[in-house]
């Protein structure tokens, strides 16, 4: 039984290891253990239990062919090594969890491959956005050849996300037919990353103003710069390339000379883009006409209209101011505000009875202001006024007036024309800086004021209630100095303004005149946070004439554009120097001034990590 289960089986019998043939006692050995082997085999897989068959037959016959026959049931239980078919089934269980792990395995590298691939790809042919390495640079153009007024304006014009450097100066000045001398003028874009430049363009006369921006809101079309001249000149040039868009042709001014720069206007003659207005003066200052001029095309929107006025001082406006309601009005005056709707002007340019749906609306507290044989001016403010500007309200969706005259500075409210606040002043000539001092989010106010030979008052008016919370004399010869203001990540502002160079002060004392020549002039940043302290972050000679904050939204930094004037040597033309200072840097290696001591004491330190953590933002609409 044992030899024909053993053939049945295919199981092979032992060699003797020393002959290598079949040994007759080692193969009944080997018999006897198959022969057990197939009993475990039967008892694991249902075997004969108890004289019966798992299925209650009867015990197979002892006999061979029986045993044949009944042992073709259990050869479907084994494998032909001998293996049962849980064993198999496990080994099939690995084999596709090995194959699984594999497959995994090779997404996962595949997936890690094409990453890379991706990475590379990204690293060299998408560039990535430039860097302001550049932080400080100085540029030297060429001698100026006259003209008093210092045009700076900044705007991206190349699409790289840093804001470009845009000024005009004259160049040389031309003898007339008779005999008359007129300047010539050239138009500059600077690169805000190096100074570099990237286009200058010719002007036929000195420039007023140059202003930058998008005519059309939301639109692909490309940012314009709109160049106001000291006479008959008004042009709108491509940012981009400097290419000139248009030209209001001279003969549409007459005998008028353009007063002051173009206001932006909404769209009124319906073209989809906002159109502009001009203020011009005759031979007499009275006589004052505004033309309005398409901002497609640059032709006149009808003829110009013409009012005579009665005011002596400073030229103000022209200025649009949009009511809460939604009417338009025109600021302007000489010396005063009035005010004359659009509509007005509109209906009298087109020479008819009717106005655009958006230009009839009317604001009843301005309208009350009528002269009483309703003229079409509007009085707004008639006290030797010296500047206007429109800042924002806390509490209103329009803007408030901030009104500089010569012995007050005046807060009006848009809405109704009536004073929020009167701060008595004396000496005040510079247009107030806007910026955020106290915590009250509120709009406040740096001053520069005359206090005494060589010396002028820094002061910040609470633009809440109009009181001085922050004043200090400093030394400064220069007549006017620009200052500027940036607003800051925590809704702050840091305040800049140009003075002659500063020494400690004792506790006893104020800061006093350095001993430093006078024709070199420093940097001062003043930050809420340290009022006691000042910042020396840069120092200049010659005349400061313009300066302005622009923000690099990607670094989250600022800075510092002065267009410089040089003192002229032996005759020769005084030289022409626009700077570039990144603050960031500057905050971290100026030199702190101490005004005063406090308690406890500011460490450097301590002043330094509260400087590496300031970041700049542009600033909320202030206008």
């Amino acid at each position: 039984m044992a030899t024909v289960l053993s053939r049945a089986l295919k199981l092979p019998g032992k060699k003797s290891p020393d002959l290598g043939e079949y040994d007759p006692l080692t193969q009944a050995d080997s018999d006897e253990s198959e022969d057990d082997l197939v009993l475990d085999l039967q008892q694991k897989n249902g075997g004969v239990k108890n004289g019966k068959s798992p299925l209650g037959e009867a015990p197979e016959p002892d006999s061979d062919a029986d045993v044949a026959g009944a042992a073709k049931p259990h050869l479907s239980e084994v494998t032909t090594e001998g293996y049962p078919s849980e064993a198999l089934g496990g080994l099939e269980q690995k084999a596709t969890s090995s194959l699984v792990s594999y497959v995994r395995t090779s997404v996962f590298l595949l997936t890690l491959v094409i990453s890379m691939i991706l990475v590379l790809v990204c690293a060299f042919l998408i560039p990535c956005p430039p860097r302001d390495l550049h932080s400080t640079w100085s540029r030297r153009l060429r001698p100026q050849g006259g003209g008093d007024l210092s045009p700076l304006e900044l705007a991206d014009v190349n699409g790289d996300g840093l804001r470009d450097v845009l000024l005009s100066f004259v160049t040389s000045r031309n003898g007339s037919a008779v005999g008359v001398s007129r300047p010539t003028a050239i138009l500059v874009c600077l690169s805000g990353m190096n100074g570099s430049t990237l286009w200058s363009s010719p002007l036929p006369e000195e420039a007023r103003d140059i202003t930058c921006l998008d005519l059309m809101p939301g639109s692909v079309a490309g940012t314009i710069c709109l160049v106001t001249g000291t006479r008959k000149m008004f042009s709108a040039f491509n940012a981009t390339s400097g290419k000139t868009i248009w030209t209001l042709h001279p003969k549409y001014l007459a005998n008028s000379t353009l007063a002051a720069a173009g206001a932006v206007l909404p769209d009124v003659d319906e073209d989809g883009i906002r159109d502009l207005v001009v203020l011009a003066v005759g031979e007499s200052q009275q006589d004052v006409c505004f033309l309005l001029v398409s901002g497609r095309t640059g032709s006149p929107v009808g003829r110009p209209v013409k009012y005579n006025i009665v005011g002596e001082g400073n030229l103000i406006g022209p200025q649009v101011y949009i009511t809460a309601s939604g009417a338009v009005y025109i600021l302007f005056g000489f010396g005063n505000i009035q005010a004359v709707a659009l509509r007005d002007i509109f209906v009298q340019a087109q020479n008819r009875d009717s106005s655009p749906p958006s230009l009839q609306i009317e604001e009843p507290e301005w309208e009350k202001r009528r002269s009483v044989n309703l003229s079409e001016l509007i009085d707004i403010y008639s006290d030797g006024v010296e500047q206007l500007q429109m800042v924002k309200a806390p509490d209103s969706n329009c803007s408030s007036l901030l009104i500089t005259t010569r012995q007050a500075l005046v807060l009006l409210r848009g809405q109704n024309l009536t004073p929020y606040w009167t701060l008595r002043l004396q000496g005040l000539h510079s247009q107030p800086t806007p910026g955020y001092f106290t915590d009250d989010q509120v709009l406040d106010f740096l001053l520069q004021m005359e206090d005494g030979v060589g010396m002028k008052k820094i002061m910040v008016v609470d633009g809440h209630s109009g009181s001085v919370t922050w004043n200090h004399s400093v030394p400064c010869h220069m007549k006017q100095t620009p200052t500027t203001s940036a607003v800051t990540s925590d809704q702050k502002s840091v305040f800049l303004f140009w003075a002659e160079g500063l020494s400690a002060a004792s506790p006893t004392s104020d800061v006093i005149r350095g001993t430093e020549p006078s024709g070199l002039h420093h940097l001062y940043l003043l930050h809420p946070a340290f009022p006691s302290i000042l910042l020396d972050l840069a120092n200049a000679t010659g005349t400061v004439t313009a300066s302005e904050v622009g923000i690099n939204d990607l670094w989250k930094d600022a800075f510092y554009v002065t267009r410089t004037t040089g003192p002229s040597f032996k005759g020769h033309p005084a030289p022409l120097v626009v700077s570039k200072l990144s603050l960031r840097w500057a905050l971290m290696e100026g030199q702190m001034v101490q005004l005063k001591e406090t308690t406890p004491k500011i460490g450097r330190g301590e002043l330094r990590r509260f400087l590496s953590r300031i970041k700049f933002v542009d600033s909320p609409s202030q206008i």
